[in-house]
């Protein structure tokens, strides 16, 4: 019997050896193979994460220009309620597939007016699953890669809260003649009526009560919509920050536009093209205007480029 406080030798001897053994274990088997799923974790953490954004930065191909950005109302799709040409975005969708895989002509991503919601959904519908898209006139990029969206750094709390004034003076002004605020817009506001006529005989009342109010709110007008946008944000602005984001240079960037609007596209960027049916002004600062319409005019543009 072992008296309190006193360990036999033996069995102490048997407890060191245990002891001695558990940690030559954990020495030469557990802590190595921990160390091998660390390393294993950690390198496919890199592999699922860096690709993409490497993919990006790297994004070049063997023609002259690296992407092409487009707009989406009267370029991609009627500005109206007519249905979309389905074939026609197909076969931008067999482009972008081809020009991603192979790397041989220029990706098409888009910026538009429209809210960044439906600019995500045809970004998608056209497959640019590498190069971020522009909505609400540069309020927004959407990067398809992640999933992510960004909206202009440039816009404050002060500047949302211009545009929220701004919505309640339209609403008091214009909703008992029916006209309506586009949904899905965060920091700007479009109008709408069915009467185009009308819509346009007030482009000055409304831009003359934002300049009476001192807010830094732009008023232009598309086919069938009054945009009124920050001052300070538009298509161009929020081009810069996509080819900063993407590293792809200016003068490998060529633009399609139909309206006046889609100046901003044509100043940032080397070549810029439009379909028949774009505004004869705009159609000033174009290399080439193809003489097919919409997405038709859109393809043939990319034609154009290519060949």
């Amino acid at each position: 019997m072992i008296e309190p406080g006193r360990i036999e030798h033996g069995t102490y001897f048997h407890c060191c050896t245990a002891e001695i053994w558990v940690i030559g274990f954990l020495v030469q088997f557990l802590i190595p193979w921990l160390s091998i799923r660390i390393v294993l974790t950690e390198n496919v953490r890199i592999r699922t994460r860096v690709p993409q954004e490497v993919s990006i930065m790297q994004f070049r191909t063997t023609g002259k220009y690296d992407l092409v950005i487009c707009d989406i109302d009267g370029c991609l799709s009627p500005e109206s309620h007519a249905p979309i040409n389905i074939s026609g975005l197909s076969k931008i969708a067999e482009h972008n597939r081809l020009a991603i895989q192979n790397r041989d002509r220029p990706v098409v991503t888009l910026c538009s007016g429209r809210p960044i919601g439906f600019v995500e959904c045809l970004c998608r519908l056209i497959q640019n699953t590498l190069i971020p898209c522009i909505g609400e006139n540069g309020v927004w990029l959407w990067r398809p890669a992640d999933n992510s969206f960004q909206c202009d750094p440039a816009i404050t709390d002060e500047h949302l809260e211009f545009v929220h004034e701004a919505r309640k003076l339209l609403r008091s002004l214009f909703q008992a003649s029916d006209v309506v605020q586009q949904p899905g817009k965060s920091a700007s506001v479009a109008l709408y009526h069915p009467d185009t006529a009308y819509l346009r005989s007030i482009v000055p009342t409304i831009a003359e009560a934002f300049q009476k109010r001192n807010w830094p709110i732009r008023v232009s007008m598309t086919w069938l919509y009054i945009n009124c946008d920050l001052g300070h944000v538009n298509k161009g602005t929020a081009i810069a920050r996509l080819l900063s984001g993407t590293g792809i240079a200016a003068e490998r960037t060529a633009g399609i536009g139909d309206t006046m609007g889609d100046r901003y596209i044509a100043e940032r960027v080397s070549w810029f093209g439009c379909p028949a049916n774009s505004e004869a002004e705009i159609q000033k600062a174009a290399a080439f205007v193809s003489p097919h319409e919409e997405v038709e005019g859109v393809l043939d543009i990319l034609d154009h480029l290519v060949h």
